[in-house]
């Protein structure tokens, strides 16, 4: 008949197990990675196993010694080879993960010399165990894996943003606070490989969300990449194109819709006079001129050369306060080749122009502008081509 531990340790074995299927099921996983992960929990299996069969052996006369020096020499070597197995999973190249190697590696040499030399433990004529006189040696062993694995958790959450670390540290909590209540409540409470088997599957759980948020990271940032004009970090065409498609399908445009089409004076005479870094730097700071007086109500794209459209949502007379604040954004520019900006502006909104599409509306917003470049151009008696 079972005992309590025995059903413990199936319960523990059957965890293990599913925790293959789902790395086996997990196709985000590299290969590579899943290879870890289940050499991670074949050996805490097998260390688990060493346990129990250490504790089934106990005092059996009928047997030799020798079973229970191997046993116990297997349980030396894979518990604390369990407990860096989960750094293991991490796929890290430090100092720290080597030097838990190297202690490792001399725990298992002393392990299988210590299984001829009794150093490690004691068995009577009734085939009990005890500790033998080298066992602090292995508890210092132990104790120093553990800490070593706690500086490689603590550097490796760095790599997390905060609000991810804090489970990481909860489940390292989790891992140790059983083999330290194993060895404080006494040798009756075999707790170790139950809470070791519960760390393993949160750090699943974990890992996988990591992988995940990453993942969710790098489509954001191909996103923005996308749909961000690189000079400006204005909204790009391909961004402007997008929101014109997506009002359309929306059916009629919405009252509060207001399009403010934006274009730059004088860049073809800074292009030809100046330079093309200094009619960079005009479009520059028309982009950012635009953007901190329009933020309010929408987005600006650059959608050409020296063509912006902002696509603004905005109460029946807002229209006035927003050209005041481009005006005085504009009148406040100056930049290192360029000391002065003067931009052309028209706007349509959509509650004047009831049933047009998007690209319509913004058809309307361009003639305004280009009226306006004319009469600027008339009135200072500059040629826009920038002839002389």
């Amino acid at each position: 008949m079972l005992n309590y531990y025995s059903t413990i340790i199936m319960i523990c074995w059957m965890s293990l197990g599913v925790l293959c299927i789902l790395v086996l099921e997990n196709n985000r996983l590299p290969k590579k990675k899943k290879h870890i992960l289940y050499l991670t929990y074949a050996l805490t299996a097998l260390a688990a196993f060493a346990e129990w069969l250490g504790l089934q052996l106990n005092g059996n006369v009928s047997l030799s010694k020798w079973p229970l020096r191997v046993v116990k020499c297997a349980d030396y070597i894979l518990t604390p080879l369990a407990g860096g197995l989960i750094v293991g999973q991490l796929q890290r190249r430090s100092i720290w993960l080597r030097l838990i190697g190297w202690v490792l590696a001399g725990n298992t040499l002393f392990q299988i010399v210590s299984v001829f030399t009794g150093w490690m433990v004691n068995i009577d004529e009734t085939n009990h165990y005890s500790h033998g006189r080298f066992y602090r040696l292995y508890i210092c062993t132990y104790l120093t894996v553990t800490m070593l694995i706690i500086l490689e958790f603590m550097s490796y959450g760095r790599s997390f943003r905060r609000r991810n670390q804090v489970s990481l540290y909860a489940i390292l909590i989790l891992a140790l606070s059983g083999t330290a209540f194993q060895e404080i409540l006494g040798m009756e409470y075999r707790t170790a490989y139950l809470s070791l088997t519960l760390a393993m599957a949160m750090m699943f759980i974990h890992t996988s969300e990591f992988a995940q948020l990453k993942a969710d990271d790098h489509i954001l940032q191909q996103q923005i990449q996308i749909t961000t004009d690189a000079l400006t970090g204005a909204l790009n065409r391909y961004a402007y194109s997008q929101a014109l498609r997506s009002m359309d399908e929306e059916g009629q445009l919405p009252d509060n819709l207001t399009v403010f089409s934006i274009d730059i004076n004088e860049l073809k005479t800074i292009n030809d006079t100046m330079g093309h870094e200094a009619g960079d730097e005009l479009i520059c700071g028309a982009a950012g001129c635009i953007q901190r007086a329009m933020k309010e109500w929408g987005d600006c794209y650059r959608t050409g050369g020296d063509e912006f459209v902002v696509l603004a949502r905005m109460r029946r007379g807002d229209e006035q306060e927003a050209l005041a604040r481009l005006k005085r954004e504009t009148g406040a520019w100056s930049g290192k080749k360029v000391k002065s900006l003067r931009l052309a502006v028209g706007y349509a909104n959509a509650a004047e122009n009831p049933g047009v599409s998007s690209q319509k509306l913004v058809s309307v917003a361009d003639m305004a502008m280009y009226a306006q470049k004319a009469a600027y151009y008339k009135e200072t008696g500059k040629d826009r081509r920038g002839r002389h």
